[in-house]
């Protein structure tokens, strides 16, 4: 028997502000329109955190959102691992500010930084993590508040984020190991710093010239996206001896519906089996993919025994794709 992490529930949180395309033109002073957004993105609304509202703030209810749904108390969680770009500060951790406010008293939580791939990541961690015996009840979170890091004069990329947080409960369960099992199949993690500035932000906390705000060469990061991320989901399948017609859903990255549409292309895929939630969100970097699997999962698209595949692409450049059997 081996060990395997389930993924026993699923969570969402989005903030109340709800912003549609003209509204965030006319608020902004911006030359764009509805008609123009929705046709080079596909996004026609994102929520906006309110003034004071935190990653960790965010992140904790989407914690308890998956906690409820897994029917799993705080006091059971061994691991929180928080993947996030905009974290409330450099230390203490996003994640152990989220551990105090669910109150989870014992384990340990960390951050992760690899961008919009960065719930991948965890995922990746977390799933070693039970395999390794060392800790049987994680919580991997995705909570962004990209609205403090835009550029508001940058038409090209500050209508294409939101805010918002989504998470997932892992927990270890014994299996024969075959594909047929529930839980994380494999994860599969990439990066090339070589490309780190088509998609980052300016400075930093240790930085010389400080904190900045988000910068981005669009035309550069779809033509690595389209490429790596099919190649990483190929990667993915071949590794586990799967075919593109064994995916029950994909459930991608939701950064812009053109690289999502060509995505379900390569995998041969009908629109109807790909998981897009970024016509109401945006892109919510780290959290776009929990925030997707748990309106899927709780609306019932996804169901048992459904084979999933998770792919991002972000800064970094990092890259991956993970399997998953519900």
């Amino acid at each position: 028997m081996v060990l395997r992490a389930t993924i026993a529930g699923c969570g969402a949180y989005l903030p109340e502000r709800r912003l549609s395309n003209d509204e965030l033109a006319a608020l902004h002073g911006l030359d764009t329109s509805d008609a123009w957004i929705r046709e080079r993105t596909g996004i026609g609304f994102r929520h906006m955190a309110a003034p004071g509202e935190t990653a960790s703030d965010m992140g904790a209810a989407a914690a308890r959102d998956a906690l409820a749904h897994a029917g799993v108390e705080a006091s059971e969680v061994d691991a929180i691992l928080v993947a996030t770009s905009t974290p409330d500060s450099a230390f203490p951790a996003t994640a152990v500010r989220i551990q105090a406010r669910i109150g989870a008293s014992r384990g340990f939580a960390f951050d992760m930084a690899a961008a919009c791939t960065g719930f991948v990541y965890a995922l990746g961690v977390a799933d070693s993590l039970i395999r390794a015996g060392q800790a049987r009840c994680v919580l991997v979170i995705g909570t962004e508040v990209y609205s403090r890091i835009l550029d508001w004069t940058d038409r090209g990329t500050c209508v294409l984020f939101g805010d918002g947080a989504g998470a997932v409960l892992l927990r270890a369960e014994e299996g024969t190991g075959a594909i047929a099992d529930r839980g994380i199949i494999s994860c599969h993690l990439h990066a090339d710093g070589r490309f780190g500035d088509i998609l980052h932000i300016e400075g930093g906390a240790g930085s010389t010239g400080g904190p900045g705000l988000l910068r981005m060469a669009g035309k550069e990061v779809f033509r690595h996206a389209v490429t790596k991320l099919a190649a990483v989901v190929d990667e993915a399948l071949a590794a586990n001896g799967l075919t593109h017609a064994d995916i029950r859903w994909l459930v991608p990255h939701q950064a812009n519906a053109r690289i999502i549409e060509a995505m379900g292309r390569k995998l041969n895929l009908p629109a109807e089996r790909v998981v897009m939630t970024v016509e109401r969100h945006a892109n919510t970097s780290a959290a776009s993919i929990p925030l997707a699997l748990a309106e899927a999962r709780r609306d019932g698209r996804i169901a048992d025994g459904d084979l999933v595949v998770m792919e991002a692409i972000g800064g970094g450049l990092t890259w991956g794709a993970a399997l998953a059997r519900f």
